[in-house]
């Protein structure tokens, strides 16, 4: 035992010099884990034997082998040892429990996570497809110690028979599960913030290049770029593990800030800027997922579809695709490929046959073949010296830009620097990370999502989100000049590479020279300028209040026509659904349509906006006196006072509920009317006015846990308050339990008759534990006194925390200040709240504004505190 105290001694001193010497930069990420391995190996060989010579049982029937990532001796710090006990058979398993048990206690006493599990030589030769990880491990088996013929026999006889037998079983089922993981990161490498094992482009697909390669009886891959990339990733991952104590691969802001400072991975160990070190990260992960496309390019076309059916999605129909030859290309099984060179002439230094190979990718979905993308890539200094300008160069690539694949073919440009060639400006984006907590992707890959989505508007579809696509996508079919959106979409954000301040005036000036070179017309040219400049203002605007007929026509005059507020409509549209999977809410949606057709009608307007109410305002008043027979000369006193927007946003049958509310305040002088949906709620109330209300419920809401989208207060002539909350719920609370949802209305009931129980509910929710904000967010108070003529915006940007909202609001009602409307928005930690306010029916008095925004900045930072 003596032996075997000083063997998990020399293990742990090993494992603290391997860490020692990673942190001063003499031992590399592949270095370490090679060397961990090792260390293991020579502990679990030193217990095995000291066991063996203890306990019979363990002489003969039974072997030790390293397995998965310990067999690859990939031994990360904080990875588990993935062991494999393999026994001859069933009473073999059963005899050896205990030995098995000791070994691996003192494996856990050596401070090593153990993986273990025990099979007869039996089990290892059948593939089961819903555990098809086993047999995957079985592919990085190695011998470590016990019978050395059993071992032999799995290792000589099992594994490649069971290979010659499910060898296209196997591989279908690890590109299906490949498939389905790269699909749970949005099928792209661009992550903000990647798991750097399981994100697409990481370790995890670098295991299965391996794979893949062992599967069709290959060596792995020896390519330089691609041994480089691993030695890269695999020191991001040593940097996680060692830094955090365990197995941790999510590489967070924080953790790259960290590292870069550090030149974790970077061959000269020199710090880097964090934004820098991601785009090397972004680019030695682009080389393993391109080593992974080349791989699963080559793999024979299975006779049935599977579930997976391709790892880059195509249909077998798609694969099978042969396109009419055209010069010095063809297009045979989906993918293209180029004609050889014949003399000096080499169609892969084309201008013509490249972008009308892109031309073909875009239009159809094909793709480039192996050699193809080698072919192009070594021509780019040829192909450079030999491009067209002017009116050539725009029509080849608008029909690009204009393929419903166009997203794929511009990202296969980027790639080879073929898009970079034509367009110099795109290279400042090129794995540009922009930190706000709120976009998932980096600048380049946003750009390429939104286009997908403005492509991916005419595709049928389902889901919440299936009616607003369809909505937009008659904008999109009625669109005059759908080149123009693409090329601007495509040009957007590429001031960002370039600007640390407002990145739409230098995009547009970068803009300017592309068309310039492609020598759009005037026309034309103002078009794309003016959607670059004004990119952000339809999303402004959405934080306004858009019922608001000020803020319509503030909108519209930026846009000034009919063909630009469409573009602008459908950039938004996308820009917004481009940020990360779940921005784009059908709330939203529904806010930028409505924006969208009340802009159209004012730019189509032939009556002057007062006639406009007017008519609205009688049309609506006769639909709701119609809902209530016998009761119209109540109903006209209830709606006396109301405001115009009242009646415009509200439909006659939520009037009358609202009516019918009313009359039951005598026996109950607060009503409230609650409506749960899964993607946003709404809760109503209607009680005799009284001080604080707003900031009452939204304390309450808050107190839940609900995120408040919009807000709007109503009174009439009579003192009785309409007050409207539309909410989200994250933690899907309402949903999970609906029980809970008559305890929330339950809960708004009770605080707006004791004043200090909204209080307690926020304080409580503070006390909760919270996550550290990923961005420290800097507090802005702006009062604008210029856009309404009947309310004083008021604008705040803060740190979004529980309590921001009822700090506000009650600070405002301390203020005797009244919310006519707020508009609540979120994007990452930032919290972006518009607030409409009137001072007994008046806009505030421009005298108090200094006043009141000392008071909010002090309420926000203590509520901070």
């Amino acid at each position: 035992m003596a032996d075997d105290a000083a063997a998990r001694q020399h293990y742990l001193d090993s494992v603290a010099a391997l860490r020692a010497g990673f942190h001063s930069g003499t031992e590399t990420g592949v270095g370490l884990i090679r060397a961990r391995a090792a260390a293991a190996d020579a502990l679990l060989r030193a217990l095995w034997q000291d066991a063996e010579a203890n306990d019979d049982r363990l002489r003969d029937g039974i072997a030790v082998l390293a397995v998965g990532g310990y067999g690859r001796k990939e031994l990360f710090p904080g990875s588990d040892l993935d062991l494999l006990f393999l026994v001859a058979d069933a009473a073999k398993e059963k005899s050896v429990k205990d030995p098995i048990r000791r070994i691996t206690q003192q494996l856990w006493d050596s401070e090593i996570r153990v993986a273990a599990t025990t099979r007869s030589i039996a089990e290892c030769d059948k593939f089961d497809a819903e555990n098809a990880e086993f047999t995957l491990s079985l592919l990085d088996a190695r011998a470590l110690a016990g019978d050395a013929s059993l071992t032999a026999k799995l290792l000589d006889e099992s594994i490649p028979k069971l290979l010659t037998r499910e060898r296209k079983t196997i591989t279908a089922r690890l590109v299906e599960i490949t498939a389905d993981r790269h699909a749970r990161y949005g099928n792209t490498l661009f992550h903000l913030e990647p798991n750097i094992k399981e994100c697409p482009g990481g370790l995890r697909d670098a295991n299965v290049c391996g794979w893949l390669a062992r599967l069709a009886g290959e060596p792995a891959t020896s390519a330089m770029e691609f041994r480089e990339a691993f030695a890269f990733l695999a020191s991001i991952r040593c940097f996680l593990h060692l830094r955090a104590g365990r197995d941790v691969n999510a590489l967070d802001w924080k953790t790259q800030d960290a590292a870069a400072a550090e030149g974790i991975g970077v061959p000269s160990g020199l710090p880097r800027d964090a934004a820098h070190w991601m785009q090397l990260y972004f680019r030695n992960a682009r080389e393993v997922a391109w080593q992974l496309e080349q791989q699963t390019d080559e793999l024979p076309q299975p006779q049935s579809q599977s579930r997976g059916r391709s790892l880059l999605k195509m249909s077998r129909e798609l694969l099978k695709r042969n396109e009419p030859d055209q010069p010095g290309m063809r297009v045979e099984r989906g993918r293209i490929t180029l004609d050889e060179p014949e003399g000096d002439y080499d169609p892969a230094c084309d201008p013509d046959v490249v972008l009308r190979a892109f031309q073909t990718i875009a239009e159809t979905g094909v793709r480039l073949s192996n050699m193809a993308e080698v072919r192009m890539e070594e021509g780019v200094p040829v192909l450079s010296s030999q491009l067209d300008e002017g009116t050539a160069l725009w029509h080849k690539l608008r029909l690009i830009l204009l393929g419903r694949h166009a997203g794929q073919a511009l990202r296969s440009m980027h790639a080879l620097g073929i898009l970079e060639l034509l367009i110099p400006e795109f290279h400042g984006i090129d794995a540009l990370v922009i930190r706000d907590a709120y976009h998932r992707y980096t600048v380049d890959e946003h750009t390429f999502v939104l286009i997908d989505t403005l492509h991916g508007l005419n595709t049928p579809g389902d889901g919440a989100m299936a009616e607003w696509r369809s909505r937009f996508a008659v904008i999109l079919r009625d669109l005059q000049h759908p080149d123009l959106l693409y090329l601007a979409s495509l040009l957007h954000d590429t001031g960002k590479g370039r600007s640390t301040g407002e990145h739409t005036t230098e995009s547009a000036r970068l803009a300017r020279s592309v068309l310039q070179r492609l020598e759009l017309d005037d026309y034309e040219s103002a078009l794309v300028l003016g959607l670059i400049q004004n990119h952000l203002e339809m999303s402004s605007a959405l934080r306004r209040d858009i019922f608001d007929a000020e803020t319509v026509r503030g909108f519209a005059a930026k846009v000034q026509a009919p063909e630009e507020l469409r573009m602008l409509t459908l950039f938004t549209f996308a820009d917004i659904h481009a940020v990360h999977p779940d921005a784009l809410t059908p709330w939203k949606a529904e806010n930028l349509w409505r924006l969208y057709i009340a802009t159209s009608n004012y730019l189509d307007r032939n009556i002057d906006d007062e006639r406009f109410d007017s008519r609205i305002s009688s049309d609506l008043v006769l639909r709701v006196t119609q809902l209530l027979p016998g009761e119209s000369r109540e109903a006209l006193h209830f709606l006396e006072g109301f405001p115009q927007r009242y009646l415009r946003t509200r439909s006659p049958e939520q009037i009358r509920t609202h009516f019918n509310m009313s009359k039951r305040l005598a026996a109950d002088d607060v009503q409230l009317d609650f409506v749960w949906q899964a993607d946003r709620s709404e809760i109503t109330l209607v009680t005799p006015d009284r001080r604080l209300l707003f900031a009452r419920v939204a304390g309450v809401l808050a107190a839940w846990g609900m995120n408040i989208i919009t807000a709007d207060a109503f009174s009439n002539a009579q003192g009785i308050v309409v007050d409207s909350f539309r909410f989200t719920d994250s933690f899907r609370t309402l949903e999970m339990n609906p029980s809970e949802r008559e305890r929330l209305v339950a809960s708004v009931h009770d605080a707006i008759a004791d004043p200090e129980m909204a209080e307690k509910m926020i304080a409580g929710r503070k006390r909760s534990r919270r996550r550290a904000p990923l961005v420290e967010v800097e507090t802005q108070v702006k009062f604008d006194a210029e856009s309404s003529t009947h309310s004083t915006i008021l604008q705040v940007v803060a740190q979004d925390l529980p309590g921001l909202l009822y700090a506000i609001s009650t600070t405002l009602g301390e203020a005797k200040c009244n919310i006519e409307v707020a508009v609540i928005d979120t994007e990452g930690d930032t919290a972006i709240d518009v607030f409409y306010l009137t001072h007994e029916g008046d806009v505030l008095d421009r005298s108090e504004l200094p006043a009141l925004e000392s008071k909010l900045v002090e309420a926000i930072a203590a509520n901070a505190g």
